[in-house]
């Protein structure tokens, strides 16, 4: 993949200062760019310096996972005919109201059917134990898909005060606070009838996690999850 999108502004914090962290191998660099890359459209819609990236970018390799592969192109393609502004405007169709909106990609909502319940409280009490809290003045909640991406992103790729963490991490907080809901959510996102680039998005999200509940589900760890 050569698109690399880093999140802005990230929507984590820990306020500790640290060391770079050193470089990553290949493939988990790659993770952590899918990563942000999925956290910045699902927590805001393209520019068009973002969509201009995605056209030029590259096919993929997957070692055979042609399902992430074919949903790449997709995404590569639709970045080539979509404006920013018609972007914009379907993003907002979809997760923008003075109310409740169309889509709640929250896992407390996936999860028990209400916002800010238990998983939510779950789920902060897991980032506290990594030194992890939402930073100053982020309107959206831990449990949104696209802050969940930026904190596997996080987790893989370490950032100021605080080292990547390994595999046996990553994997429980995966296990525990994406994929019981993702799938879900990424299919109403791709059926709601507002959708057209991102529908585009869903399937190219849904390709990678799917990949990676079934790296997970092959690892045989049971480290604490703050380790």
């Amino acid at each position: 993949m050569s698109v690399e999108q880093r999140s802005a502004s990230s929507n984590l914090h820990d306020g500790v200062e640290s060391a770079v962290a050193p470089p990553l191998a290949d493939e988990d660099q790659a993770r952590a760019d899918f990563y942000a890359l999925f956290a910045r459209l699902l927590l805001a819609p393209p520019d068009a310096a973002l969509l201009a990236a995605l056209a030029a970018a590259d096919p993929i390799g997957a070692a055979g996972e042609f399902a992430l592969e074919d949903a790449w192109l997709k995404l590569t393609q639709a970045a080539s005919v979509v404006d920013a502004a018609a972007a914009a405007d379907e993003f907002s169709a979809m997760f923008v109201s003075t109310g409740t909106p169309p889509l709640n990609p929250y896992g407390s909502f996936y999860i028990t059917g209400h916002l800010n319940d238990a998983p939510l409280a779950d789920l902060r009490h897991d980032l506290a134990r990594l030194r992890l809290a939402r930073a100053p003045g982020v309107g959206e909640f831990e449990d949104h898909l696209g802050t969940l991406c930026e904190t596997m992103r996080v987790l893989i790729q370490g950032g100021p005060g605080m080292p990547a963490r390994g595999l046996a991490v990553q994997k429980a907080f995966f296990e525990t606070h994406v994929r019981p809901w993702y799938a879900a959510c990424l299919a109403d996102i791709a059926g709601s009838a507002d959708a057209n680039f991102y529908r585009i998005v869903a399937g190219v999200v849904d390709a990678f996690l799917s990949i990676e509940a079934q790296a997970f589900a092959v690892l045989d760890s049971a480290d604490p999850i703050a380790a």
